[in-house]
């Protein structure tokens, strides 16, 4: 079972160079898993305004593209809602952190949730929506997960309806997971970020997936620890983290947003240019 750690930083394309020499290889194909929010995009105030920066998106258009480059989206969003927001075709797309899957040929994967932990999603939503959507607050109400947003609650509000909000979530049988400003309740079942990284290499390299293919993942929040955790040792993770100290189960720590840029050219230098 890895340990998490205080990961070495890469800050720049040379940086990547330096610290993972021969790790992608034109000749071998590679995996791209990568969260989308605040991760391809920047943390915006409001999920809906969120967009990719002009260069990152024009990079990941290409490398999407190359025969040799496998990419997926696996968020915390719906799942069409990450796939109106990155609008690639031909790649494969992961919403609510995994519970549904859609391949590119439009075929899926559906973690159907038992009737009882259904039900209470619905009791849990309600009672959500009555006791904390207010100063601010809203639900984001995903079918099968939530996110309940407080970003623009006041300073003096946000610990009592984030502890209120999380207890709720908690009497439903839900997890609740601190997110960035935002409380993510998933459902009780062993299926999250990781679960899907594993369930979407093996389906499209086979069980032995990771003795033919590079894989890389990056990601910026505490639900991307858990596909950073199953892929230690088998690829090579990033987590997007200002915080010097932070413990974690991926490789390397890159200090701000801006860095996935230079992430997606280093992976464009191998397969692209």
């Amino acid at each position: 079972m890895p340990e998490k750690q205080v990961a070495p930083v890469i800050s720049n394309l040379e940086d990547f160079e330096h610290n993972l020499p021969g790790y992608l290889s034109s000749e071998s194909p590679v995996a791209v898993l990568l969260d989308y929010d605040g991760t391809l995009a920047p943390i915006a105030d409001n999920p809906a305004k969120t967009k990719m920066p002009v260069e990152l998106e024009a990079i990941l258009h290409k490398i999407a593209k190359h025969p040799k480059v496998f990419l997926a989206v696996i968020s915390g969003r719906g799942l069409k809602d990450v796939q109106k927001q990155v609008n690639i075709d031909g790649i494969t797309y992961a919403g609510n952190h995994g519970l549904e899957i859609e391949y590119p040929d439009g075929s899926r994967h559906d973690y159907e949730l038992p009737t009882e932990i259904q039900k209470n999603y619905t009791e849990m939503v309600r009672e959500l929506k009555e006791k904390v959507e207010k100063n601010g607050a809203w639900v984001e109400d995903k079918k099968v997960s939530l996110t309940y947003h407080y970003r623009d609650t006041p300073v003096a509000l946000k610990d009592q309806q984030k502890q209120l909000a999380s207890e709720i979530c908690t009497k439903f049988g839900f997890r609740a997971n601190q997110a960035h400003e935002a409380i993510e309740a998933k459902p009780p079942v062993n299926w999250n970020k990781g679960e899907a990284a594993l369930y979407i290499l093996k389906q499209k390299f086979g069980d032995n997936w990771s003795q033919k293919v590079s894989v890389v993942f990056a990601g910026d929040d505490t639900t991307d620890e858990d596909a950073m955790r199953v892929l230690r040792g088998l690829g090579r993770s990033f987590r997007i983290s200002a915080d010097a100290q932070i413990q974690t189960y991926a490789d390397f720590r890159l200090p701000k947003q801006a860095v996935m840029t230079d992430l997606l050219k280093w992976i464009a230098n191998v397969y692209v240019s």
